[in-house]
């Protein structure tokens, strides 16, 4: 890293600096002592030299010098310094030079005045010179001569000046140039006691690198922990304490990188896929031997209530266990319930075992070992999916950060493995649903087509006749109408409770729609289908139901019966034949059978033929008339869409309506035909109107087989200049999954040339949600009997707002239809649902204008 010392250089940069600091010092030191020893000596040698010139000129003084002597004196002690560092200078005072005369003397300096003032000697020390001023002091003797003056006073100074520059710079070369030699051995000297401190160091640092390498795994810092490294220096034991003490914290927040992988491979396995749903249970055992491959363990279960004190335990075994190994567990596992508040005595728990590997059995384990390896999580109140409680069985000796590893995986394990029991629960209902009608629990109109086709091909492959009887249940308008939906709904579920218990087990009910049903007779000829009738007929008309006034509601119903082969080889046909037998039935004033005869098969399929004929007409002739119907928003009630239906103007005036002719016209292959009409009829009406809004057109299933339908509708958009956006197609649940890949072709073209989609009766299928998901959809409608069926019934009400919040989640706008009453438009609001239509907003109209009259787009 960049700026990273080592202790080698640091100790080489510190024997360097200290060898360097040690000579420099040393250096220093003794020049200094022997400038200053040198300094001493010379002040020293000046004051002996002052003092020694003073006695001789005091002992001339004695003998009575005279001036010559004395000039003759300075001049001889001047000359004999002359050839030495000395210089020697006498100054007489002024009161010698009163009494005696001046003398030769240089000017006396600031020093010299000084002397005179102080009366005491004084030395000076400057650069490379040395200074000694000696006071000539008048003594008792003096006062013979020198009448003027008095002990004390000075009479002169005796100035001695010595320079000891040479001797000191010669002194600083020779030692300089002896130290030259001392440095390297100073600096080799410092380096090997660095070498030595330096090894010591590599030691300890060596020793401590190893433990510290050592540990891989948490286990590694118990060791670690217990065993500190011995850094062999004293200064070193805080180091060693504090890693131990770091080591006991990082245990104690540390996980495992084995135990993190192991944990993202888990939480990888949280994602909730179909496979999931399909088997939990395998899920579970899986998950098992992933947690079995990190830390020893052999045992997952998990607790889900069933019932008000009822609950099933699932345990699932790493290894196959005993029949004492299941008991012991279960045993421990109620006493951990009892210390529960939620479990009460009364409970009752259905024990199921299973087992990841049966090759092998369970390790045998003491119970009081397990019993402290075991984490488990139980809650106070059922959480999705309805489970109470998680658990798991660990083997050996299991760290601290494993059982919280453990915990956090019970508790995130625990609303999974709820999820995925809520999602199958759920699932299945929906798959109920998606094929049941939801008031009666019978078939509804879809999968009763799919029985029916189902049925022919199996009896022409086996040779074998069956029936079909349609009923309807007669004056059920003026029941709904006299005591409203809700006993309505009540009373036809007392029908469909009456006619499953008339008809055979092996028969096959369905709620075609409204008050009309559909009873499949396997393997039945018509004289057989003629009892049945009866027999229905029979036990219906024995049905008595209390109205909400107290009086008892008689039933009576109208049935027709078609047989294949003999009535019809195709499943529209032959419902067409049976339902046209039950009006005859109800037009000889009801309660009635209809058992067809070889004339009614004539005159039936006379009626048919003038129906194809209709249609043929209303090709040539281009007899098609739009009508409008209204989808407005459930917030503001404005007109959001127009939805287009079809309808067929005949010579009269009258006007016949599509449900009359679609199934014949797809049969005879016109039915595109009639949907181009319809669109070209439309957008003419739309423009001339000044409308600006949404179109919605539906879709015949012939339509999807025809290479060049999308080319020649946007052919006909482009023709009255309509945006294909503005353009909504209609396709109906029941023909979206019968050739996906064609569908999912189909809708790309659609979607390629600017076209939407809706899909029409939304959650009548079995597989809803699964084209939801491939299919790129702007608009869904849902089936019109869940709309229905809001008024009175909570399951269609929770299916309803599933599907309004599944869509809202993928950008799909949703439409309810049939909405017939105010209390039904309640409830499409209350649900969260986008747009609505129904006879309640408006019955179909030719008139647009009429139709925008809520308010325009």
């Amino acid at each position: 890293m960049p700026g990273t010392k080592t202790i080698r250089g640091v100790l080489l940069i510190a024997a360097v600096l200290f060898s360097s600091v040690i000579v420099a010092t040393t250096h220093f030191a003794v020049s200094y002592l022997f400038e200053r020893s040198l300094r001493k000596e010379a002040l020293a040698d000046a004051a002996s030299f002052a003092e020694i010139t003073f006695k001789s000129m005091f002992q001339l003084m004695r003998t009575g010098w005279s001036r010559q002597q004395l000039e003759g004196f300075i001049a001889a002690v001047q000359s004999s310094v002359h050839e030495t560092r000395r210089q020697i200078d006498i100054y007489r005072g002024n009161r010698v030079s009163v009494l005696f005369g001046e003398i030769p003397q240089r000017d006396p300096d600031d020093a010299i005045e000084q002397v005179f003032r102080e009366g005491r000697s004084r030395s000076y020390e400057q650069d490379g010179h040395v200074r000694y001023l000696y006071a000539l002091k008048a003594q008792e003797v003096c006062q013979g001569c020198h009448t003027n003056v008095e002990i004390g006073d000075v009479l002169g100074v005796i100035d001695v000046r010595q320079n000891i520059a040479p001797v000191l710079e010669a002194h600083q070369r020779t030692f300089a140039i002896s130290m030259i030699p001392l440095a390297p051995v100073a600096i080799l000297a410092t380096m090997l006691m660095v070498i030595f401190i330096r090894r010591r160091f590599d030691g300890a640092i060596v020793e401590l690198a190893g433990s510290i390498r050592s540990v891989n795994r948490l286990a590694d810092l118990r060791r670690l922990e217990d065993s500190p490294p011995s850094l062999g220096f004293a200064e070193f034991d805080p180091v060693s304490r504090e890693i131990g003490e770091l080591t006991s914290r990082v245990r104690s927040i540390a996980v495992d990188k084995d135990m993190l992988e192991f944990e993202i491979r888990l939480l990888e396995k949280f994602v909730l896929t179909s496979d999931v749903i399909r088997d939990w249970r395998d899920y579970v055992i899986r998950l098992l031997l992933d947690i079995d491959g990190v830390m020893p363990a052999y045992a997952l279960f998990s607790i889900f209530k069933t019932g008000d004190d009822a609950f099933d335990l699932e345990v699932f075994w790493r290894y196959a266990p005993n029949d004492a190994m299941k008991e012991d567990f279960e045993r421990r596992l109620r006493d951990e319930l009892k210390r529960t508040d939620y479990f009460d005595a009364g409970y009752a728990m259905r024990v199921n075992h299973h087992v990841a590997d049966h090759g092998q059995p369970m390790p045998d384990i003491a119970g009081d070992a397990v019993a402290l390896q075991s984490k488990s999580l139980l809650v106070d109140s059922p959480r999705i999916g309805g489970i109470v409680g998680i658990g798991m069985e660990a083997q050996g000796d299991v760290e601290p950060t494993h059982v919280l590893v453990i915990e956090s995986v019970l508790s995130t394990l625990l609303n999974v493995v709820g999820s995925v029991k809520a999602i199958d629960r759920y699932t299945k209902d929906l798959e109920y649903y998606a094929t049941r009608d939801p008031l009666t629990n019978f078939y509804n109109q879809r999968v009763f087509w799919e029985i029916v086709e189902n049925e022919i091909h199996r009896s022409a492959r086996h040779n074998y006749a069956f029936a079909l009887l349609v009923i309807d249940v007669d004056g059920f308008k003026t029941i709904n109408d006299r005591y409203g939906h809700g006993f309505g709904d009540s009373f036809l579920q007392c029908f469909a409770e009456t006619l499953r218990g008339a008809i055979r087990e092996d028969d096959m009910p369905a709620r075609y729609g409204g008050d009309e049903f559909v009873v499949i007779l396997p393997e039945t000829d018509l004289a057989g289908a003629e009892e049945v009738a009866r027999r229905v007929a029979a036990t219906i008309g024995e049905l008595s139901v209390d109205a909400p006034d107290a009086s008892p509601l008689r039933c009576t119903a109208s049935i027709g019966i078609g047989c294949y082969p003999a009535h019809a080889t195709v499943g529209k046909d032959l419902f067409m034949f049976a339902d046209s037998m039950m009006y005859r039935a109800k037009a000889s004033s009801g309660s009635a059978i209809a058992v067809p005869t070889e004339q009614d098969v004539v005159e039936i399929f006379k009626k048919l033929g003038e129906k194809s004929m209709m249609i043929l007409q209303a090709v040539d002739n281009r007899a098609v008339v739009p009508y409008f119907q209204p989808i407005v928003s459930t917030r503001d009630g404005s007109v959001e869409a127009l939805e287009v239906l079809s309808r067929i103007s005949l010579a009269g005036g009258e006007h016949v309506l599509a449900e009359e002719y679609v199934a014949a016209a797809e049969r005879m292959g016109v039915m595109h035909k009639l949907d181009y009409m319809l669109m070209e009829q439309a957008l003419d009406t739309i423009e001339s109107s000044g409308y600006g809004g949404v179109i919605f057109l539906n879709l015949s299933p012939r339509a999807l087989q025809l290479e060049d339908f999308v080319t020649e509708i946007r052919s006909i958009a482009d023709d009255f200049g309509v945006d294909p956006a503005r353009i909504v197609l209609e396709i109906a649940e029941r023909e979206t999954m019968r050739n996906m890949s064609v569908l999912e072709r189909f809708v790309a073209r659609l979607h390629g040339e600017g076209f939407k989609l809706a899909i029409n009766n939304f959650g009548s299928g079995f597989s809803s949600f699964h084209y939801v998901k491939r299919l790129p959809i702007d608009y869904l409608k849902i089936e019109g009997g869940y709309i229905l069926g809001m008024r009175a019934n909570e399951k269609d009400r929770a299916l309803v707002r599933s599907i309004a919040a599944l869509a809202s989640d993928l950008g799909i706008r949703t439409i309810a239809e049939h909405v017939e009453d105010e209390l039904v438009m309640a409830q499409v609001v209350a649900q969260g649902i986008d747009l609505a239509q129904g006879y309640h907003v408006m019955r179909p109209t030719a008139d647009i204008a009429a139709a925008l009259a809520p308010g325009t787009p």
